[in-house]
C-alpha cells in the first residue's frame, strides 16, 4: 500500500506541476516561461519525486514506466495493474487541483487545459502519424534512458538526474507536436478537463504509442544490458 500512494502522490505531482506550469505559467504576460519552462517543470516533477519517493515506489509515475520495466525483467508483473491505478488515480487528482487553482482566476478560459492532441489540436498542427511516431520513439528513448540509469552497474545516486534531464530534453522536442505525453496518465487526466468534444477521442494514441514504445524499449535493453549480467 505504500508504495501505491507514493505512487499516486508522484504522479499528481508530475501533473500538478507539470501541466500547471503550461496552464497557469507558460503564457503569463511578459513573464511566461514558455515552452523550455514547461520542459524544465514536466523534467524537475520527475528528479525532485526520484529522490522523494525512489526508494519506496521505484517513482514511476508512469503506465508506461511501469509496463516497460515490467518487459524488461525489472519489475513484477503482479503489480503492475496496482500502480496503473495509483497512477491514474494520482494524474486525475492532480489536474483536479489544478482546475480549482486555474479557474480561481477571473476570465481563465479553460481551453485544451494542457491536453495532449493531433491535427488541429496539436500546438503546431502535426498530424496523426507525426504525433504517433512522436510519442512512440520518444517514449522508447524514455525507458532505454529510465533502464540504463537504474542499471546495477549503472553510477549510484544519479538517476534521477538523468531521467529528469532525459524528460525535458523530451518536452524540449516535442511540445509543438502533441504537447508531450509519453504518459498516458497524465494524458487521461487532462482529457477529462479539457474544454470540448476533442480530447477524450484522440486519447487512444496518448495510450497506444508510448505503451508500444515502453515495451519495444524493454526488450532492446535487455537484450542490450541484462540485468543479471
Amino acid at each position: 500500500m505504500k508504495k501505491l500512494i507514493a505512487e499516486f502522490i508522484g504522479t499528481l505531482w508530475l501533473v500538478l506541476g507539470g501541466c500547471g506550469s503550461a496552464v497557469i505559467a507558460a503564457a503569463y504576460p511578459e513573464l511566461g516561461i514558455g515552452f523550455v519552462g514547461v520542459a524544465l517543470a514536466f523534467g524537475l516533477t520527475v528528479l525532485t519525486m526520484a529522490y522523494a519517493i525512489g526508494h519506496i515506489s521505484g517513482c514511476h509515475l508512469n503506465p508506461a514506466v511501469s509496463i516497460g520495466l515490467a518487459v524488461a525483467g525489472r519489475f513484477d508483473k503482479k503489480d503492475l495493474f496496482p500502480y496503473i491505478i495509483a497512477q491514474l488515480l494520482g494524474a486525475i487528482a492532480g489536474a483536479a487541483v489544478l482546475y480549482v487553482i486555474a479557474t480561481g482566476k477571473p476570465g481563465f478560459e479553460l481551453g485544451g487545459f494542457a491536453a495532449n492532441g493531433f491535427g488541429e489540436h496539436s500546438p503546431a498542427g502535426y498530424n496523426m502519424v507525426a504525433a504517433f511516431f512522436a510519442e512512440l520513439v520518444l517514449t522508447f528513448m524514455f525507458l532505454m534512458i529510465i533502464l540504463g540509469a537504474t542499471h546495477s552497474k549503472a553510477p549510484k545516486g544519479m538517476a534521477g538526474i538523468a531521467i529528469g534531464l532525459g524528460l525535458t530534453l523530451i518536452h524540449l522536442i516535442s511540445i509543438p507536436v502533441t504537447n508531450t505525453s509519453v504518459n498516458p496518465a497524465r494524458s487521461t487526466s487532462q482529457a477529462l478537463f479539457a474544454d470540448g468534444s476533442w480530447a477524450i477521442p484522440q486519447l487512444w494514441l496518448f495510450w497506444v504509442a508510448p505503451i508500444l514504445g515502453a515495451i519495444l524499449a524493454g526488450f532492446v535493453y535487455s537484450l542490450l544490458s541484462p540485468e543479471q549480467e
